[in-house]
């Protein structure tokens, strides 16, 4: 882990920040992440960010819960403890899977809901106990940041870059360092 200086462009509005960094990446500059209290549409094609992969993990998620469920229910309702409920016979999973699909639905979703939280915590590094990576607390009400990392960036001298963020209309800049992890 290793220290990093970012330059941080501070907006009061999605639309400027969407097309202040437009502006920015029009001139040659590698804009690194934007910050926002609500999902804004389209942002992340404007920053190139690809596509996760998070929902093969939820589907892997959902069929070892599927998997884990099926196993319990037959072993609890077949093998170690069979019940005549309702005149059904038990001796067989395959004749009581109606009655154990809601049961096999249910723990699927808690197990994919779970298994992506947890993914999300892990990947995002928002674990308890760690310091958050938002730049500026107002981040999470109603302001707008974006990074740039002037190392990124060596063309333009950091007050260069600091006059291009002026140009597109921000609130406030500022600079900040803070720890890169290598994931």
């Amino acid at each position: 882990m290793t220290t990093q200086k970012f330059l941080y462009g501070l907006y009061n509005d999605d639309d400027i920040m969407v097309s202040g960094i437009k502006k920015i990446q029009g001139k040659g500059v590698k804009v690194n992440d934007a910050y926002s209290p609500f999902p804004v549409h389209g942002l992340e094609n404007v920053l190139g960010i690809k596509w996760t992969r998070i929902a093969i993990c939820a589907f892997l998620y959902g069929l070892t819960g599927l998997t884990l469920a099926m196993l319990a229910i037959n072993y609890f309702m077949v093998v170690d403890w069979p019940m005549n409920i309702g005149g059904k016979p038990s001796m067989d999973f395959y004749q009581n899977l109606p009655a154990f699909v809601p049961i096999m639905f249910e723990f699927t979703v808690l197990s994919a809901a779970h298994g992506m939280a947890i993914t999300y915590f892990l990947r995002n590094m928002t674990l308890p106990g760690l310091p958050a990576r938002n730049p500026h607390p107002r981040t999470t009400d109603d302001h707008f940041a974006i990074e740039i990392a002037p190392e990124e960036n060596a063309k333009y001298s950091k007050e260069e870059l600091q006059q291009m963020l002026k140009e597109t209309g921000v609130v406030e800049i500022f600079e900040k360092e803070r720890i890169v992890k290598f994931i």
